[in-house]
């Protein structure tokens, strides 16, 4: 599971078109990762047992599947948003 970390600004600051395009490929790529989990999480069989990650540790403790399954789905739901909001800020740009 990828931590979450601290979020950067929410874009509504002018940010240089280099750093922006870096972090619309940063999200891009948390975004496509943060699917994989989602899915190999909604695959899973009931029975099988979910551990997560301590922040910066390497131990593990069981967690609830479903709790683990909404969790990462609020978080992808977050980053496409974000995302979102990244293009549509482009998009008023281009238009001025």
């Amino acid at each position: 599971m990828p931590s979450r970390g601290a979020r950067p600004e929410d874009g509504s600051g002018q940010v240089p078109t280099d750093n922006s395009t870096q972090h619309k490929e940063d999200l891009s790529s948390k975004i496509k990762e943060q699917k994989i989990v989602v899915d190999e999480l909604s695959n899973l069989k009931k029975n099988r047992k979910v551990y997560r990650q301590q922040q910066n540790s390497d131990i593990f403790f069981l967690a609830d599947r479903t709790e683990m399954l909404s969790e990462s789905k609020n978080i992808l739901d977050e980053l496409r948003k974000e995302y979102q909001e990244i293009e549509n800020s482009e998009k008023t740009k281009i238009k001025k």
